[in-house]
């Protein structure tokens, strides 16, 4: 299958999890891609799985100037874009006594301003027409205890899809969101759970997922295929969720 041969694509935190698997599924499907992360042990995991001829860049997507730099490295390489995965965020969830005026901000800076900017700057750089993806989360419409700076930027991120769909259609630009559920991602590592917690708390999110198990990004990376390509040319401003049923109810 190649439902997107040629499309020059750019995937955000596309060194591991759903960014990483999207990416391999985007080069199966004919894409020529260029990933970014910021971690260096991930970003050269990624050079090795995807190959010598897919850039892997380090970009910190809470940096506005960083995701400037990155917009004139996409249009340094491709001239053009074609499809834009934004996938790179951050998932901190904790009480709200917990919460610190810093911590606040960089999760809004990671999960909604960069990503926004880095809109702003490719704007010069998208083909007419074009296909941008937006890695949202059901918890944009979940109400989860701990999750609430996390949900409040996803359901800022998924607003976007929508407002900016509105405002960019005389630029031929699409844009969408897919909302994954819980997906079996390195997340743990992220989040610093102890070894000897991650069994219940797997159990603990899988009792909450009437399909009973973790999603996987293979599963995710479908969803947003089907969004990049011209399959979807007639979606516009909408949200695919990808959930096992997490959100049947709400």
């Amino acid at each position: 299958m190649t439902r997107l041969n040629g499309k020059r694509t750019l995937i955000t935190g596309g060194t591991s999890g759903i960014g990483l698997e999207t990416a391999k599924q985007f080069l199966e499907e004919g894409a020529r891609v260029i990933v970014t992360g910021n971690n260096p042990d991930s970003i050269e995991r990624a050079k090795s799985t995807l190959g010598s001829e897919v850039p892997v860049l380090r970009a910190d997507s809470a940096n506005v100037e960083a995701q400037r730099m990155l917009a004139d490295a996409v249009k340094e390489h491709y001239g053009q874009l074609d499809v834009a995965f934004l996938n790179a965020g951050v998932s901190v969830w904790q009480p709200i006594e917990h919460w610190t005026e810093e911590a606040f901000d960089r999760s809004f800076a990671i999960n909604v301003k960069g990503p926004y900017f880095l809109i702003q700057a490719l704007l010069p750089v998208f083909a007419n027409p074009a296909s941008v993806v937006l890695n949202t989360s059901v918890n944009a419409h979940v109400g989860a205890a701990t999750s609430s700076v996390y949900g409040a930027t996803k359901a800022a991120f998924l607003n976007l899809s929508k407002t900016l769909s509105a405002e960019f259609l005389p630029r031929g630009i699409r844009i969408n969101a897919v909302s994954p559920g819980p997906v079996d991602t390195p997340l743990y590592d992220k989040l610093g759970i102890p070894d000897a917690y991650r069994d219940q708390v797997n159990k603990d999110i899988v009792s909450t997922i009437p399909l009973g198990r973790f999603g996987s990004p293979k599963e995710v990376a479908k969803a947003v295929v089907y969004l990049a390509s011209d399959d979807s040319a007639w979606t516009i401003g909408s949200e695919i969720v990808v959930d096992g049923g997490r959100t049947l109810n709400m």
